[in-house]
């Protein structure tokens, strides 16, 4: 039974890394709509940055970053928002992308029944913007990171893009 269990969850991860079980672009219309919604959660200018998502092999990460770097005020809206959502999302508080996104994100739902100690979330300043580490100690959960990262990509368009050591399937 256990050896069953673990082969199902490195079955699991791979078609995660695989990039086969994510979603593609959303439809412009959903796009706008969630460029809309953004507005209400993300105080800096969608216009400015870039999100930038990167599955790993035990969760992911997502970086916000300025697309010209040099615009201080909008440097310290997206660190204190980064900050703000991470201190959220390891109290188990998704309600931001929730907000932006629906209720039925891919992952979401899994990431909220998600234990004390089974996901941290790590925060770092970076030069031209911030970044949230997400590290989970469960297959379900990293396979849950994956897919929310996955909706995340198709969700946020021209405004998002797939980390450097993601596979590269069809964000680009």
């Amino acid at each position: 039974m256990e050896r069953s269990l673990r082969l199902l969850s490195v079955l699991g991860i791979a078609v995660c890394l695989s990039g086969q079980a994510f979603a593609s672009q959303a439809s412009p219309e959903r796009q706008a709509e969630v460029a809309r919604r953004g507005t209400q959660v993300m105080p800096f200018a969608l216009s400015q940055t870039t999100h930038v998502f990167e599955r790993t092999p035990d969760g992911g990460v997502q970086k916000v970053v300025l697309k010209d770097g040099a615009d201080p005020a909008q440097l310290r809206l997206v660190r204190q928002h980064l900050q703000d959502i991470g201190d959220q999302f390891a109290k188990g508080d998704f309600s931001g992308p929730e907000t932006i996104h629906g209720h039925d994100m891919p992952g979401l739902e899994a990431l909220r029944q998600a234990k004390p100690g089974e996901m941290s979330v790590k925060y770092a300043d970076l030069q031209n913007g911030a970044q949230l580490q997400f590290i989970a100690s469960r297959p379900e959960l990293i396979h849950a990171l994956h897919s929310w990262i996955g909706a995340q990509l198709g969700d946020h368009g021209k405004d998002a893009v797939e980390g450097h050591s993601a596979h590269h399937h069809s964000m680009h």
